[in-house]
């Protein structure tokens, strides 16, 4: 069992998203349902929080060419260092859904799936955001879009849907998902699946949404790694540090009474042994 220590303050209502960048200068995640993007200075221990201007801000990554991406809650928006540069039309009409999770792809395009308010079951679907600004749908029938990652040679594509309790494995080749199989399915008892990052061995590290914790699986799907928390609503996670080997791991105090679970809200870390892989930046 890996140890983690908590590195910020519970200043987030329900952090999401970490990602980790040398190009802004470390850590970056979501207060997502305050809309708000939260920065960390690894040398002070200063957060920084970034009004998006949206009810929502699902998930931020990195530009190419400078400046960063943001999926607010129904918008694709791309900034620069001195503000907002440019926002998509709603990509649906209407506020019963939002955006949730996703990642880059291999080719540095964006694929990013979406939740109903109301968890409606099969109604969610993903979509493929590319650096040309074009909006496709790639697949639905999904709950809770949730994690996603892929594997070092690009062919695999890691994917969470929450209430299936699985992690799922897609073949990807030609920026196309295909071939959806089981991975993992996690036993009752140890929280939903949400966030997920891959570490250099195509190992996944999945974080548990009501579980306290955070699991490493293989590439043949073997549990090799726990990382406990002290507190229940696990979200997200990303690998940082110059070595790649620090786990940054984010938490909610969603649906927690103020008096529940104090440290809920903040950021954890862990070191491990395997480290990870640069974030991917969006090419646009």
């Amino acid at each position: 069992m890996t140890q983690a220590e908590q590195v910020t303050d519970p200043i987030a209502y329900h952090g999401e998203g970490a990602v980790w960048s040398p190009a802004w200068g470390g850590l970056r995640w979501v207060d997502m349902l305050a809309g708000d993007i939260l920065s960390l200075d690894a040398r002070t221990g200063r957060v920084d929080r970034l009004d998006t201007g949206s009810s929502v801000a699902a998930m931020i990554r990195p530009r190419e060419n400078g400046g960063f991406l943001v999926v607010t809650e129904r918008e694709f928006a791309l900034w620069n260092e001195d503000g907002q540069e440019w926002i998509s039309d709603p990509v649906w009409q209407g506020a019963s859904h939002r955006f949730n999770e996703g990642s880059t792809t291999p080719e540095g395009n964006l694929f990013v799936g979406t939740m109903g308010y109301d968890q409606v079951p099969g109604t969610a679907e993903v979509f493929g955001f590319s650096a040309t600004r074009e909006i496709t749908p790639l697949f639905d029938g999904v709950t809770i879009s949730n994690g996603m990652g892929f594997t070092a040679d690009g062919s695999l594509m890691y994917y969470v849907d929450t209430p299936t309790r699985r992690i799922d494995v897609f073949d990807y080749a030609d920026g196309v998902p295909t071939n959806r199989r089981p991975f993992v399915t996690l036993p009752e008892g140890i929280g939903g699946p949400d966030g997920l990052c891959v570490d250099a061995e195509d190992g996944v590290w999945l974080a548990l949404y009501g579980g306290s914790g955070v699991r490493r699986y293989d590439r043949h799907g073997v549990l090799t790694d726990t990382i406990d928390l002290p507190v229940s609503k696990v979200t997200s996670c990303t690998f940082g540090g110059e070595d790649l080997r620090t786990l940054y791991i984010t938490t909610s105090r969603e649906f927690l009474e103020p008096h529940e679970e104090p440290l809920a809200g903040s950021v954890f870390a862990a070191t491990v042994a395997i480290p990870g892989r640069p974030v991917t930046p969006f090419a646009g």
